[in-house]
């Protein structure tokens, strides 16, 4: 019965895990979405409100972030909106992995190595995302020669 636990902890973590790196791309859009959520509820707007607010700021700032990174030019600019989004996600990830960490070994220091590490794994990986969402320009075999 206890192996039984154990393979279902572990099949737990892996889903959390994979769950954190397929949705670490929409951790500014979240962050945005419910802070602007939590300020609609504060100034009266209800619970119904201030969700369909959340949610619309959610949306919006995703998609905000997908049509400039489709449609700015310079590199600089693209890089910067790229951070703007894995900054928040790389956050998500250090606490993710301390979380779990934090259960399996008792030195502060190697908590902090490993929850570097998953941070640094998360980032990478919603840069990754986050680049793949920009359209990638014209080939050079599409471009007419006059």
């Amino acid at each position: 019965m206890i192996f039984i636990g154990i393979l279902a902890s572990i099949a737990a973590i892996g889903t959390l895990c994979w769950l954190l790196f397929t949705l670490a791309v929409f951790a500014l859009p979240l962050f945005a979405g419910v802070t602007v959520g939590v300020w609609a509820y504060q100034t009266g707007a209800g619970w119904a409100g201030a969700i369909v607010i959340g949610l619309v700021t959610a949306a919006l700032t995703f998609g905000i972030g997908q049509f400039l990174l489709a449609f700015v030019r310079p590199l600089w600019l693209r890089f910067a909106i790229a951070v703007a989004f894995v900054a928040p996600a790389a956050l998500a990830g250090y606490h993710a992995t301390h979380g779990i960490v934090k259960h399996t070994m008792p030195s502060d220091t190697w908590q902090i190595v490993f929850s570097v590490v998953g941070a640094i794994a998360v980032g990478v990986t919603a840069f990754v995302r986050v680049t793949a969402m920009a359209a990638p320009g014209p080939a050079a075999g599409n471009v007419a020669h006059g």
